[in-house]
């Protein structure tokens, strides 16, 4: 079976993240996500929901190809089978992040969309459904975050003891996504709450400095 050309995975994990970062930092974030109603509105207004989240997605994809690339550089070594295990995970969130965005990027923005606009007195039942959606949305947030941080963990540990890959750019996956695992349950318990976001943030952080130095190492290769 052919391998994917390790500059090409390393093209494609670098963009992801870039990617990712542009789409994350377009989405409105200056309401409480789990003031729902304030949420609501701020979503309603912004004419860019879908397109934002569709380059969310566009991120997450390019970012597994770097997984594909990484999994295939690591083929010939005693941990690969941890690198492929790793793969599957990832695999599986980019099927989660496709359901979210089906759900957080068009669902979600229909709802608040019909909540903004309908008259005073049909405002509770429109809200009721829009919030209903939410909480699918949250699950699903759960789950992708889950997936993505095990495919990490995974990646890192087979990295850290794989030669010619910098043992510390593997822990520093593994701790990325020890981080997206740990935020995962407290979304699950908390939705959207300050603690949840506080270890959610420096997650994701991680996460997308480690797939740009995962590129440039493919890149180098």
């Amino acid at each position: 079976m052919s391998r994917m050309p390790p500059k090409a995975g390393g093209v494609a994990a670098i963009a992801g993240a870039l990617v990712l970062s542009v789409g994350t930092y377009l989405h409105p974030l200056g309401a409480d996500p789990n003031d729902a109603p304030a949420a609501f509105a701020e979503y309603a207004a912004d004419p860019f929901w879908v397109w934002t989240h569709l380059t969310q997605f566009l991120g997450v994809a390019l970012m597994l190809v770097g997984l594909v690339a990484l999994r295939d550089a690591m083929e010939d070594e005693n941990t690969a089978w941890v690198a492929r295990l790793g793969l599957v995970f990832g695999i599986a969130a980019l099927a989660s992040a496709a359901a979210l965005q089906a759900v957080d990027g068009v669902a979600l923005k229909v709802m608040v969309d019909q909540w903004a606009s309908v008259p005073p007195d049909q405002k509770q039942g429109a809200f009721v459904a829009a919030f209903a959606v939410r909480q699918i949305e949250i699950g699903l947030a759960t789950f992708l975050s889950l997936l993505f941080g095990a495919a990490m963990v995974l990646y890192g540990a087979a990295m850290a003891r794989t030669r010619g890959f910098p043992h510390w750019l593997g822990w520093l996956g593994a701790i990325g996504g020890l981080g997206m695992v740990a935020s995962a349950l407290l979304l699950a318990r908390t939705g959207f709450s300050p603690v949840e976001m506080a270890v959610a943030m420096p997650s994701s952080v991680i996460a997308i400095l480690w797939f740009i130095l995962v590129g440039v190492v493919l890149w180098r290769r």
